[in-house]
């Protein structure tokens, strides 16, 4: 595998790292040299980083855990979603919003909030309010969708997160910190490797680059999710959900609950 891996590597351009002035000293380990003015990553340890971070994820999906992949930043976002759900993960492509993993009670009461219009909108029930209120909740809805729709089948709390780029993703880092997650990270010669579990030294602003390590690390998810026993391969229970922010059954609230930022 890691002769395939090479070859990809460098196909990919995955060894470029930024200017020589842009670098953190603490990369210092993984940089191999410098070619005018731009750090070369060295390619033994990209690969190092990526066959460690397969074999731990492999092991996370064999145990039936989940992996959360994170990249908001433009050039990650298409890579990210379709790598993830190719493995069937959680995953943000969208602004991250805060509290997704230290405050996912608030989190998973918007999702109810979005099955709730969603409910409104396919039983035709949406057509009995104004055209203001339509707009309004119709509103609401694509922006409680484009944030939170890659984990609205998250029921518990990840065991690992894959992140692009842990400088610009600094509050999925934090949170995943803060909750125990492992942290595996592409990181790029102007990165802090010390806040992250595994990190994978590459090219983190190049398409290609992230699809290719994306791609070698959901295979890995993918690979261990075979592994698990067909009695224990069944969709698990999800968690009680909070109660309604109008505090009854029956029709949903039109108005968003009041406190929670959308």
């Amino acid at each position: 595998m890691a002769e395939i891996v090479v070859k990809d590597i460098l196909d990919a351009g995955v060894h470029f790292g930024h200017r020589t002035s842009r670098w953190n000293p603490k990369m210092r380990p993984y940089i191999y040299g410098r070619r005018n003015l731009i750090h070369i990553i060295d390619i033994k340890e990209t690969v190092r980083g990526l066959l460690r971070a397969r074999k731990y994820l492999q092991k996370v999906a064999a145990d039936g855990s989940l992996v959360l992949f994170c990249g908001t930043k433009r050039q990650a976002a298409e890579g990210i979603q379709e790598c993830a759900e190719a493995a069937k993960m959680p995953y943000v492509t969208e602004r991250w919003l805060g509290g997704t993993l230290t405050n996912f009670r608030t989190v998973r009461s918007r999702l109810k909030r979005l099955e709730e219009l969603e409910s409104l909108e396919e039983s035709g029930e949406l057509a009995t309010y104004s055209k203001k209120m339509q707009s309004t909740l119709m509103r609401e809805k694509k922006k409680i969708f484009r944030n939170l729709n890659g984990i609205r089948h998250m029921n518990r709390m990840p065991e690992a997160v894959i992140v692009v780029d842990p400088g610009k993703e600094k509050n999925c880092v934090q949170e995943a910190r803060n909750v125990g997650a492992k942290i595996i990270a592409l990181i790029d010669t102007d990165s802090d490797p010390d806040v992250v579990d595994l990190p994978i030294p590459g090219n983190d602003d190049s398409i290609r680059s992230i699809e290719l390590v994306l791609s070698k690390l959901a295979e890995a998810v993918s690979l261990g999710k075979k592994a698990i026993p067909p009695e224990q391969a069944g969709p698990r229970p999800r968690p009680q959900q909070p109660p309604q922010a109008n505090g009854q059954g029956g029709a949903p609230n039109p108005r968003p609950p009041a406190g929670v930022d959308q």
